[in-house]
């Protein structure tokens, strides 16, 4: 069994520091685990996060580091950026220079999943690393493996009924066999293909997708076979079909249902035979081809209406995928959201690089009528328009509000709102309580402090202290808010 990997990523002014943590690892690890210590010795924390990026994508860490110092702890959002929408994401471990609970707090809400701090103590180290490990590693689902070796960033989600399905592309890549892909407009069905296609022995070999719906039906003929110099008035010269130019690879046929009848007899006879004719051609043709189709329509209609041949809808159904639409994986509406405001926040330079709680939650109630490729675009057009750091939620822009802000909810959605709602207006209240002294909070609400953290964090709690004048005297306030768009309660 492949031993773990630790990527200890060290920003500190001394070199000590980090040894004895290595050394720490070590030690704890009996040699099960491999440590790579990388240390940064620049003063930009712009190539920091750069050489960071690098150093993930070449070391693929099962669990990173990060031993902060002053210099990064102030540019932890920046770094923490870089990490977003990486090919290869793993648990992050954060050792701040220092263990104020704001600064925790913070690092919580850019993305760590732990803290460390020195002196660092067996009973404090090895735990803690063994659970993330362990949770990491058994996290290792069909999704994720399929992620990493084909760098495919567009699946995202882990419910069910995508994992249903993605579980099976290893098994369908392997063969040769027809693929039908089935799902709405917007689920990822050309994703899929590709996926199949490049984890299947074709690899080295063209993928050539063909809309069919895209194309005039007098032209699918040419576009599926091509033709001859001479067989109609303007062929000029001999052109190549799109199963020429797919020998030996893939030929993703998307909107098979709108392919004429007389395409379809013809595609019919290559599936059989691998042989088909050019127009003008009085020669067959072979060509060793795999065919992947997709559709958008039913099925059932489509062979009711007469429109798909029968014969031709056996031939291509040999391995079905039917991709579940967006609605029936709402678990994953939060990390495709997130995902995407990495990838435009990237792209377009924006500002934002979070979504608020009630953002998300607005997200997730609404249907999707066209699924994932309307999520990204609500996204891309809330990155843009963002003016924060926070996407809130009235900058997500969606059409139809009136009709799916007065749906009636699930029972499982209004208890898992109670039960968020109790949550929060708990911490709160504790927090108050105890003038926002973290420890304390913990203690009285008989909770570890790490999971009281973990509590703030996703709530997105802050406790923090601000230093204002009264009567020419300063005074600290305890300030405890919920974002940015919830006035905080203060405490003098």
């Amino acid at each position: 069994m492949k031993a773990a990997s630790i990527l200890l990523f060290d920003f500190s002014d001394s070199l000590e520091l980090g040894n004895t943590l290595k050394g720490e690892l070590v030690a704890g690890s009996e040699g099960s685990v491999v440590i790579l210590h990388e240390k940064f010795n620049g003063t930009d924390m712009k190539e920091a996060a750069e050489e960071l990026s690098a150093t993930m994508n070449s070391a693929v860490p099962d669990l990173l580091i990060l031993l902060l110092s002053p210099a990064a702890q102030a540019a932890a959002p920046s770094i923490f950026s870089a990490l977003l929408g990486q090919r290869h994401t793993s648990p992050v471990v954060a050792v701040p220079c220092s263990d104020e609970p704001a600064i925790i707090s913070e690092l919580f809400r850019l993305g760590a999943n732990d803290y460390l701090v020195p002196p660092f103590r067996p009973v404090d180290v090895r735990p803690r690393l063994q659970r993330l490990l362990a949770y990491h590693l058994s996290r290792r689902t069909p999704l994720a493996k399929v992620k990493e070796l084909l760098g495919f960033q567009q699946l995202v989600g882990e419910s069910p009924a995508l994992l249903e399905q993605i579980r099976k592309i290893p098994q369908v890549a392997r063969c040769n066999a027809c693929v039908l892909i089935t799902g709405e407009t917007g689920t990822g069905k050309e994703v899929c293909a590709r996926a199949i296609h490049y984890m299947s022995p074709r690899t080295d070999h063209p993928f050539v997708p063909l809309n069919c719906g895209a194309i005039p039906i007098e032209l699918l003929e040419n576009e599926l076979f091509g033709h001859e110099a001479g067989a109609f008035t303007s062929a000029n010269s001999a052109q190549a079909g799109v199963i020429s130019q797919a020998t030996g690879g893939t030929l993703f046929l998307d909107e098979i249902d709108s392919l004429p009848l007389s395409a379809q007899v013809k595609l019919l006879r290559f599936l059989q035979d691998k042989e088909y004719r050019p127009l003008g051609s009085r020669k067959t043709s072979t060509a060793d081809v795999r065919i992947i189709a997709a559709s958008n329509a039913r099925m059932e209609e489509l062979l009711k209406s007469g429109k798909m041949r029968q014969d031709l809808f056996y031939r291509l159904n040999v391995l079905p995928l039917p991709l579940p639409p967006l609605r029936q994986r709402q678990e994953d509406i939060p990390l495709l959201a997130r995902h995407f405001v990495a990838k435009y926040v990237a792209e377009k330079d924006g500002k934002a690089r979070e979504i608020a709680p009630a953002a998300l939650h607005k997200l997730s109630a609404y249907d999707w009528p066209g699924n994932v490729r309307e999520l990204e675009n609500v996204i891309e057009r809330a990155v843009v328009l963002c003016a924060g750091d926070v996407i809130q939620s009235a900058e997500i822009d969606l059409p139809f509000q009136e009709e799916w802000v007065s749906r009636p909810q699930s029972f499982k959605q209004l208890k898992a709102k109670v039960v968020a709602d109790f949550e929060q207006n708990y911490l709160l209240t504790v927090l108050d309580r105890y003038q926002g002294n973290i420890a304390q909070a913990a203690r009285a609400s008989q909770k570890n402090r790490r999971v009281f953290f973990r509590l703030m964090h996703k709530h997105h709690i802050r406790v923090e202290r601000v230093t204002t004048t009264a009567a020419d005297k300063p005074v600290i306030k305890v300030v405890i808010g919920v974002d940015k768009n919830v006035s905080p309660r203060a405490r003098a």
